[in-house]
């Protein structure tokens, strides 16, 4: 039990890091957003191409860290 604890630790960890990296990523185009570029203040814009994929993935990342921390509040609880 206190291995699988272990793993699922190590996992949360990368995917905290994952989800920084990805949220970094995605705001503003990129990393302008992330450098002080101009923001897109009151305009709506489509997603699209590998921008897109990077809010799939962070929101995918996003529904697995909140998985694992359920499960891993279950094992706790046990």
């Amino acid at each position: 039990m206190n291995n699988v604890q272990n793993y699922i630790n190590i996992a949360l960890i990368i995917l905290a890091v994952a989800l920084i990296v990805a949220t970094l990523l995605q705001s503003k185009g990129g990393m302008g957003g992330f450098f002080g570029g101009d923001s897109m203040t009151g305009q709506y814009k489509t997603r699209r191409g590998l921008e897109k994929t990077l809010f799939q993935i962070t929101i995918g990342f996003s529904v697995l860290f909140f998985s694992l921390v359920a499960y891993s509040a279950f094992l706790l609880s046990k």
